[in-house]
């Protein structure tokens, strides 16, 4: 049957970021698949209740607080879950940042913390489960890049770099694991109703104006990303590997 091969009983999945948003939206739909989950991000209250939204669907969880950015936490976060849930079947990096600023206007720190969150932080989550992937010869890595990264934003230059960087990086890994039988896609979200855009997509006029470059004349609401994750975290896509998926409302169809 079609729907089987979307089944993802008895796996286990890592979603970093997950406190909330995107993040919070895909860590749902992995368990409502049938995933075991572990969320993790730097803030505790937000993992601790998406988790516990997991739990509720019959699911395992754990909240385990890490900084992507730092090696020691992401290495203490996958040995966590390698004692208590014995693998990693799944790994969606997640976790990012932006600055609203002229490239004049971004300092050296700004700009290092946007590419250490969004570029190093997946280099390091990658890295610190791919001794286990490469062993079991299976494993399914979704990073999430943006379609900024192909079509640029003007006052996000930081955030649009490091989203290019995710989409290379994909590419380039999945060449170098496919021998091993592990899938390395990524998904390019484009403007989403999320906290972080909140305030400016409550305000009509900057509202009205972001819609006019989306063919379909709304945002995305995170719960459609779910489908989408489940598709590259199960079965149904093992013959995909290397690419970015974009799911805009048609905004690149503009570019």
């Amino acid at each position: 049957m079609v729907l089987e091969e979307f089944v993802l009983n008895g796996k286990s999945a890592i979603v970093t970021g997950a406190g909330r948003g995107l993040g919070k939206a895909m860590a749902q739909a992995l368990a409502e698949a049938g995933a075991d989950v572990v969320v993790a991000a730097r803030t505790v209250k937000e993992i601790e209740e998406t988790s516990g939204e997991i739990e509720k669907l019959g699911r395992r969880s754990i909240a385990i607080p890490t900084d992507v950015s730092s090696s020691k936490s992401v290495e203490e976060m996958v040995h966590q879950v390698l004692s208590e849930f014995g693998k990693i079947d799944i790994l969606v990096n997640n976790s990012g940042m932006a600055i609203n600023k002229p490239l004049i206007e971004t300092t050296e720190e700004e700009w290092n913390k946007v590419i250490s969150t969004n570029i190093t932080g997946m280099f390091l989550c990658i890295k610190a489960v791919g001794d286990h992937m490469i062993q079991h010869k299976s494993g399914k890595i979704i990073n999430i890049a943006s379609n900024v990264g192909v079509m640029g934003y003007q006052n996000f230059i930081s955030y649009c770099v490091s989203k290019a960087g995710v989409i290379q990086f994909t590419r380039a890994l999945a060449l170098e694991w496919a021998r091993y039988n592990i899938n390395v896609n990524a998904i390019g979200p484009g403007t989403f109703y999320t906290a972080f855009n909140s305030q400016a997509l409550d305000d009509k006029n900057i509202k009205d104006k972001m819609l006019k470059r989306i063919p379909l004349r709304r945002v995305g609401q995170p719960k459609e990303l779910g489908p989408l994750v489940v598709y590259l975290a199960s079965k149904a896509s093992d013959f995909m590997t290397g690419e970015t998926i974009f799911i805009d409302g048609g905004q690149l169809s503009n570019f």
